[in-house]
């Protein structure tokens, strides 16, 4: 299945400048595809996969992709699907973000495969040199105000009011397209659908600052549409707030977690929109889903294949364990590593005492409201150390309690974990 196919199949195409065009010129020859990443934070999230993983689709078909790391763009704003003003940043932090994502996009995309090999740019190198003068003179006389003004990315923000400097990002990615077209012959620009405007523009730059040249000018944009989830809440965020790609940042197992939790309903698009896996085997998952649905098998295997895809297979065998051992309440065999990651946002004591009465330890990590219910906790077998019920009143939970001599691991009733973490 050719690579148009396979995105059509998948549901991975909001749209395109010349379908024809585009499937004539993929199957002719190896093109070069890019897509920008703005640096505005120090790590990608959930809401960059699709891109990314288009880029790897795009590679495994023979392509050759280009990561454009917005160092430049990054610290003007993209307006595009935005009603207020983004905060600009320093350049220096602007500098520093930009690093941590290449190289988290030197994990994610194939760096080293020959000729079509990913390269990463970043779009700083030729923006941040560029006068005033060049800009005016080499890329603004190529567009018209009614032609910006025309553009959603821009026409969206006019009754709120948008600032010169955003006005002009349509410009400036523009100049990226070009910029790239030049130096690398790239032919494609991809990104989601509120990038539409702002790819289209860099193709009509494109054809507008060569039309003295004698050449035949094939470039072509895709978008891919934009995630929704069937409960209408935003993709890609949790209570705690984004999921993010950097294990620092997002555990792999809240990583695992957030995938595993998938609405029926969702699943099979996101086993589409972002996995590898062949049609024949998402058919049968689509089966599963709706013959048994209770065993969740759609969702395991996409928690599986995101976790082993951004993290790699021990991160992802890590997860598991954890999930596992939670469900079960059999924790003897965690690692401090495993809770660390498990219990990231359980409430957490910390003390230096080598031993602790069970019912004060209760009582002093607020585990218990009082030294009267921590007894009658105890005594009700609500108690359990390390998944292990713990009903004797005496107890002292001392040095033996200690996984790694670094956490205890208290649980009230079915669900409610505690953290006993201990300084050195």
């Amino acid at each position: 299945m050719d690579i148009l196919k396979d995105l059509e199949k998948r549901n991975l195409i909001h749209q395109t400048t010349d379908d024809e065009g585009l499937a004539k010129h993929l199957n002719e020859k190896q093109v070069t595809v890019y897509c920008g990443f703005d640096p505005t934070a120090d790590s990608l999230h959930l809401g960059h996969l699709v891109p990314i993983t288009m880029l790897k689709r795009f590679q495994k078909a023979g392509h050759r992709p280009i990561a454009l790391i917005g160092g430049g763009t990054g610290m003007i704003g993209d307006p595009s699907g935005r009603s207020t003003e983004r905060s600009l940043n320093e350049a220096d932090v602007v500098h520093g973000y930009s690093d941590k994502i290449k190289q988290q996009l030197a994990e994610l995309l194939d760096f080293d495969s020959g000729s079509n090999a990913a390269v990463a740019r970043n779009n700083h190198d030729w923006l941040g040199s560029m006068t005033v003068i060049d800009f005016l003179r080499d890329a603004g006389k190529h567009f018209g105000i009614n032609y910006m003004l025309g553009k959603e990315s821009v026409s969206a923000r006019i009754e709120q009011g948008i600032s010169f400097t955003e006005f002009s990002y349509m410009i400036l990615q523009s100049l990226d397209f070009m910029k790239l077209y030049e130096e690398e012959n790239c032919t494609l620009q991809i990104g989601g659908s509120d990038q539409w405007g702002n790819i289209t523009a860099g193709m009509e730059l494109i054809r507008r600052s060569r039309e003295d040249l004698e050449e035949e000018i094939d470039v072509f944009g895709l978008t891919v549409p934009l995630i929704t989830k069937a409960d209408g809440t935003k993709f890609g965020k949790t209570a705690g707030g984004a999921v993010w790609l950097d294990p620092e940042k997002t555990t792999p197992y809240e990583f695992y977690q957030f995938w595993i939790n998938t609405d029926d309903r969702d699943v099979m698009k996101f086993l589409y929109y972002f996995t590898f896996l062949e049609h024949d085997e998402l058919d049968q998952l689509q089966q599963e889903i709706e013959n048994h649905p209770e065993n969740r098998v759609a969702q395991k295997r996409l928690a599986e294949e995101m976790t082993r895809e951004v993290h790699d297979q021990e991160a992802l065998e890590q997860a598991q364990k954890i999930s596992a051992s939670l469900f079960s309440g059999d924790l003897k065999d965690l690692s401090a590593s495993d809770i660390g990651q498990g219990f990231k946002d359980v409430p957490t004591y910390e003390t230096s005492e080598p031993e602790t009465g069970l019912v004060d330890l209760l009582v002093n990590a607020s585990i218990s409201s009082s030294k009267r219910q921590a007894r009658e906790d105890i005594k009700n077998g609500a108690i359990y150390i390390n998944g292990e019920r713990q009903q004797d009143l005496q107890y002292l939970v001392n040095g033996e309690d200690r996984i790694e001599d670094k956490f205890t691991i208290i649980r009230r009733g079915k669900k409610k974990y505690y953290l006993i973490s201990y300084k050195n």
